[in-house]
């Protein structure tokens, strides 16, 4: 779906964004692309969107070097922005009925349903976007990126704006695109999302690419392999860490009750830190 090779750029001369970034996109793939603000992963998916020019190296979307795209490339993709794009003076209706003027009835989505999937309140629907909180322009401009049921969705910090039971709904409407063959290219510093929902992740810091795995692979290979067990015995609580090997004759130490286990494995913002030696903000 997605092919970048040696991926170079610049705002101003000798000083590079882009440092020569390759990795690649399957078909039906979430892929995260993860790293702090200015780690050039937003001038990453402008470029791959066709919105920024002047790059050097390759670049393929579709089978098709992105420069040789015809014009229904816009038709096949949806992009959520990182700082919503609407007219603040039109309602969540019109601005949505707007932008899908520009696609083929074929591929257009019904408005209303989508913002009722998106659980937009009702009576907002035909009042001006200027009225709206964050999280609720994120829903409308979600429902934007997906109304032309696209076959690659670009989303820049998707959950930016919302509470917690909306990224949870988020979460769930992307995993649902995915099992429609949708791909999905996620940018974002938010580990929580990049670990629920990604097949793949792609670190960048300084606009170079560090490492790129699954999040549980990247995980596991730097686990130290043990175990924090929390127990009570004769009234006391204790909290005891052992080697994982040791738990195969059984937990190694008396006890009434055990309250918890827990594996001591790196999360995935703690793998972040390691290869890029910074954290996400």
């Amino acid at each position: 779906m997605i092919e970048v090779e040696n991926l170079i750029f610049s705002y101003q001369k000798q000083k590079q964004t882009l440092h020569g970034l390759t990795f690649s996109v399957s078909d039906g793939e979430i892929f995260g692309f993860l790293g702090p603000n200015g780690s050039g992963k937003s001038t990453t998916q402008k470029i791959l969107t066709g919105i920024l020019h002047g790059y050097d190296g390759s670049v393929h979307l579709f089978g098709e070097p992105l420069q040789n795209q015809q014009k229904n490339f816009q038709e096949k993709i949806g992009v959520l922005f990182e700082f919503p794009y609407l007219y603040t003076n039109l309602s969540a209706l019109d601005n949505l009925n707007y932008f899908a003027s520009f696609y083929p009835a074929k591929r257009r989505r019904d408005v209303n349903e989508l913002l009722s999937m998106l659980e937009f309140k009702k009576d907002f629907m035909n009042k001006p976007v200027s009225s709206y909180s964050k999280g609720m322009r994120q829903r409308v401009s979600m429902a934007r990126a997906l109304l032309n049921s696209p076959e690659l969705l670009f989303l820049d910090e998707p959950t930016s704006g919302l509470d917690p039971q909306g990224a949870v709904l988020f979460r769930n409407i992307i995993e649902e695109e995915r099992k429609k063959g949708t791909t999905v290219f996620l940018t974002t510093h938010n580990m929580m999302d990049a670990d629920l929902l990604c097949d793949r992740v792609a670190f960048i810091a300084d606009g170079k690419i560090k490492a790129i795995d699954t999040p549980k692979k990247l995980k596991e290979k730097n686990s130290n392999h043990q175990v924090e067990i929390e127990a009570l015995y004769q009234g006391k609580r204790s909290m005891t860490v052992i080697e994982t090997p040791e738990l195969k004759a059984g937990i190694p130490f008396p006890y009434d009750e055990i309250i918890s286990i827990h594996s001591k494995e790196p999360t995935l913002e703690d793998m972040f830190i390691q290869y890029t030696g910074r954290g996400l903000t």
